[in-house]
């Protein structure tokens, strides 16, 4: 490869890694698992250009390395794994193979189900039918309380609709950080569901934040029109990550996913 070439892999690797690391980050439930794929992921790409395939998308070459390490290393955790690790584990054990991945890349990722079937080693139409199955998989997984953390009126309907609908039961609505930390008071979440920027001009971060230094284990999900504050690829970031405008898959995906997980690093240091 020429050196011009090696360059355009490059700038192209650049522009999509920080949807790499936020698929990554997602399917592991973790931060520090999730960089570590990516990073493996591109010392791969570095030590042999070719396995970058330039004639698909640079997003869908990348996701295509990925994969590739993912699955051959069995995915996710190790043997030596406790606690709440080890119970997700467990919980992966019972699924069927490849559909979380394929639930992630076309709700979250936004990848087709051609792209998705490249990805994986699969037709469009298994790719389609893996999509459905992990919903209903998922969905099995278990159940549980959401707080939601929005002070858009009609987000936060549209958010408990969704929620609920899928089985999950809304605690509360909250519009500030101080209503936050009230309604997480009265009863606790197994699920975060926040923005970023919020009513009085009070922060979904700082609140979260707070939440989670009383109990590090509830997951969370950022729901955002700012995400770029979030993924500056410098300290924690969160696990779970949609951007605004969001589609209700996106937001069925991620929440199966945290519940699935019941545990993430989200904005750890």
């Amino acid at each position: 490869m020429t050196t011009s070439s090696a360059t355009e892999v490059t700038e192209k690797i650049g522009e999509n890694l920080p949807f790499l690391r936020r698929y990554a980050r997602a399917l592991t439930g973790s931060q520090s698992k999730g960089d570590h794929y990516a990073a493996t992921t591109l010392e791969a790409i570095l030590s042999d250009f070719d396995a970058f395939d330039r004639t698909v998308a640079p997003k869908v070459a990348l996701f295509k390395v990925f994969q590739t390490i993912w699955s051959s290393t069995g995915g996710a955790f190790s043997d030596d794994e406790m606690g709440l690790a080890a119970k997700a584990q467990a919980h992966l054990s019972r699924l069927t193979r490849d559909t979380r991945e394929a639930l992630l890349l076309h709700t979250i990722e936004e990848l087709s189900f051609a792209e998705v079937g490249y990805v994986l080693n699969q037709s469009e139409d298994d790719a389609r039918a893996l999509v459905d199955l992990a919903y209903k998989e998922m969905s099995k997984s278990l159940s549980g309380k959401v707080l939601i953390i929005e002070d858009e009126a009609i987000i936060a309907m549209d958010l408990e609709s969704i929620v609920n609908e899928m089985g999950h039961r809304v605690t509360a609505v909250a519009r500030t950080e101080e209503g936050a930390l009230q309604q997480f008071s009265k009863e606790k979440p197994d699920l975060i569901l926040s923005d970023i920027q919020l009513a009085d001009n009070s922060s979904g971060i700082d609140a979260v934040s707070k939440i989670l230094s009383q109990d590090e284990d509830i997951p969370v999900i950022f729901i955002t029109a700012f995400p770029e504050r979030l993924l500056t690829g410098e300290g924690a970031e969160p696990a779970f990550l949609i951007a605004k405008p969001y589609t209700e898959d996106q937001v069925r995906s991620a929440v199966s996913q945290a519940m699935f997980f019941s545990s993430t690093e989200t904005l750890q240091a």
